[in-house]
């Protein structure tokens, strides 16, 4: 059957799927037509559909990011906050609007039909263009290099810490940005944000609580430190922590540690800490929104305890 080809191959697009597909699956351009306009399908682009009424996350920003790619035509391939998405780098309050580059030997698009669509043309070496899930896309490296320029210091620096972390840009290649961005507008300030990466942050949170603790003039002198008892057992891993005071800052964000099982898990390692003669102090995000609050506190913490 037609429709059940057409939803096999759309299954491994991210539930997209083009006109020339649906057409090569068994379906007429009328059919085609016809589904959308029953609203059994959702438009997503120029020739691109989604044959199911809604699609969940994370295939569907990937789904809107593909559409655009394929329906810009050869050559096009998605940049800076899309490319951020599809490798999988944190660090930027996500946006609806989807970017994509076009090559600058042919004319830019002047209008499009969706308003989210930010259409570039950037001059990008075809080394630093890569595939993922078959969407081309600027590369890690080349992804931070542009988006640094145009971020202020907190998500900057989280999403070089993100991309450190998760290993999609090695601390060898993290140098070669200075010379990557060099004479670029924002270069200055996107060295400064360099100086402060650090791979060992596990999200943008604990990112965000340890610049504020920097600024404060309290810097955790190690991240992810690991607590063990006198027979090396492992107690617990604190994001930031200040080994003089024995004390350990947790930065709690409402994904990883906002199910039931997580808490009950936090509570018993917070229990083991400080029966192992530890302080531990949590943060939200709310918290690093108030520049003095958390220095502050680790600060009170240092001073009115033993």
């Amino acid at each position: 059957m037609p429709l059940e080809l057409v939803q096999r191959v759309a299954a491994g697009q991210d539930g997209m799927i083009t006109t020339a597909q649906a057409v090569a699956a068994g379906l007429t351009r009328d059919e085609v037509r016809q589904l959308w306009r029953s609203g059994r399908w959702m438009r997503l682009g120029r020739g691109c559909f989604a044959p199911v009424r809604e699609l969940r996350e994370p295939f569907a920003t990937r789904a809107r990011i593909r559409a655009a790619v394929t329906s810009l035509g050869p050559g096009a391939f998605a940049v800076l906050d899309s490319a951020l998405v599809l490798h999988g780098i944190d660090g930027l309050r996500r946006s609806s609007a989807i970017h994509v580059s076009v090559p600058v030997d042919r004319p830019r698009p002047q209008r499009h039909r969706d308003p989210s669509l930010v259409v570039h043309q950037l001059t990008v070496a075809a080394a630093d263009i890569v595939r993922v899930a078959g969407i081309p896309t600027t590369s890690p490296l080349r992804t931070v290099s542009d988006v640094i320029l145009r971020q202020d210091r907190f998500p900057a620096v989280s999403l070089l810490d993100s991309a450190l972390n998760r290993g999609l840009v090695t601390p060898e290649e993290m140098a070669l940005v200075p010379m990557l961005i060099r004479g670029r507008r924002g270069a200055v300030a996107a060295r400064g944000h360099l100086g402060e990466a650090d791979g060992r942050a596990q999200s943008p949170l604990e990112t965000r609580a340890r610049l504020r603790c920097i600024d404060g003039g309290v810097p955790p002198d190690v991240l992810q430190l690991e607590v063990r008892d006198e027979d090396g057992y492992l107690l617990g891993v604190g994001d930031l922590g200040w080994r003089a005071a024995r004390l350990i800052a947790e930065a709690d964000g409402s994904g990883p540690h906002g199910t039931p099982e997580a808490i009950f898990a936090d509570r018993r390692r917070q229990n083991r800490l400080i029966n192992a003669g530890w302080r531990v102090l949590r943060f939200t995000w709310a918290d690093t929104l108030h520049p003095d609050y958390i220095p502050w506190t680790v600060r009170q913490a240092m001073t009115t305890h033993p």
